[in-house]
């Protein structure tokens, strides 16, 4: 296929016989974060664009899920995991072991490859800021998070999340 001499190639550009090649080749693998937390993360980035979080909140509902940014888009619209068969889904949270695990899988040295992460050392500040955070928020704020990533919720395990029923 031509795909394969090209740098970069996106899935839109190429008809499906080549679409369904292309990742039937590769080990396809999903990073994934609570969509509350990717929220805190995004308003902590851009600290001073709203004056609050709750502000905040309401940008990134008023925006929609068609024009939203990547930063806060669900991840079902952006990754399609119902139309691509990941073979592995790794979790904010759990880096260092999955990705170890998936090193292991493919032969590599575990030790040599990974970085020292912090996700599961930063997991407590982001409890705190969710409590914080969500305390800011009015129920029809939180029941409308909570619809606006309703796929995410029900895709993926976040259990935990704030925004779960």
């Amino acid at each position: 296929y031509h795909w394969r001499h090209i740098k970069e190639t996106q899935l839109s550009k190429l008809n499906q016989t080549e679409i369904e090649a292309m990742l039937g080749s590769y080990t396809k693998v999903l990073f994934v974060r609570d969509p509350f937390h990717r929220l805190i993360a995004t308003f902590l980035q851009s600290m001073g664009s709203s004056p609050s979080f709750s502000s905040f909140v309401e940008d990134v509902l008023g925006s929609g899920i068609h024009n939203a940014s990547v930063a806060w888009k669900p991840l079902v619209s952006l990754c399609l995991p119902c139309l691509v068969q990941y073979d592995y889904v790794v979790m904010f949270g759990f880096l260092r072991q999955e990705l170890g695990h998936l090193l292991w899988r493919a032969g590599l040295s575990v030790d040599s490859l990974l970085p020292k992460f912090t996700d599961t050392q930063v997991l407590w500040t982001y409890r705190w800021l969710s409590e914080q955070m969500f305390s800011e928020l009015s129920a029809q704020q939180k029941k409308k998070l909570s619809h606006f990533y309703r796929w995410d919720l029900s895709a993926f395990p976040f259990s935990s999340s704030y925004l779960s029923d």
